[in-house]
């Protein structure tokens, strides 16, 4: 089963570049950190602090994550709800990456994440992908850009969105998300020994699909 996994920094455009990838090459794209993003959104509509491991660890089991996949990529249901919007606001981003840093969420949601793995070929993309969660993918890729470009791209996904903020906001969250990502007792952000490192600082969209395309055709002759 083909398997790619597919790493980096918060803003990098993993998930879009990931659900052009999927369609290119008939894969099912698995965005793992919509998964911690709906675990953050349920710990926030309880009123509980996403950080606090004491307040969310008893509180796991009630949660009920689905994902659906379809042509047009995934949905993702807590309970019977589609959240796929609302987990993609800055309080669900800040509070996925609270709960991304508990061991004990992460153990939760692995074995999901492995799963999908196991029965679908997948472009799976995240934070640890090709170091923990799928270590033995037959393609790993590192994707990752300046915080600066990553900054100005959230802030125009977030404009279009109508969601009022601004740049200079956007780049501080970005580089707090950084540290905190690569900063984590479990499973902290890196570039596995063997992942190809993309970075698409100077890259249009396109041109970023266009450069992981190359890469993920390159590997796959290797495997066949």
């Amino acid at each position: 089963m083909i398997a790619v996994a597919l790493d980096g920094p918060a803003g990098a455009g993993k998930s879009s570049i990931a659900k052009e990838l999927a369609k290119r090459f008939s894969l099912i794209h698995v965005d793992t950190g919509a998964l911690y993003r709906a675990v953050g959104l349920y710990m926030l509509r309880q009123g509980l602090d996403p950080a606090d491991g004491a307040q969310v660890i008893p509180r796991l089991p009630e949660v009920q994550i689905t994902l659906k996949f379809s042509p047009e990529g995934q949905r993702i249901f807590l309970g019977e709800e589609d959240v796929s919007e609302a987990i993609r606001t800055p309080e669900a981003s800040r509070a996925s990456s609270a709960v991304s840093a508990i061991p004990e969420v992460r153990a939760f949601l692995l074995e999901q994440q492995r799963k999908l793995a196991r029965e679908n070929p997948v472009i799976m993309d995240g934070r640890d992908i090709g170091t923990v969660v799928l270590p033995d993918a037959s393609i790993k890729i590192f994707l990752t850009a300046a915080p600066e470009a990553r900054a100005m791209r959230r802030y125009k996904e977030l404009m279009a969105k109508g969601i009022d903020t601004d740049y200079d906001t956007v780049l501080a969250e970005v580089k707090e998300r950084d540290y905190r990502d690569s900063h984590r007792e479990t499973a902290p952000l890196r570039q596995a020994e063997d992942a190809v490192l993309a970075d698409t600082t100077e890259l249009d969209f396109q041109g970023s699909v266009e450069l992981l395309a190359s890469i993920i055709g390159e590997k796959l002759n290797q495997v066949r």
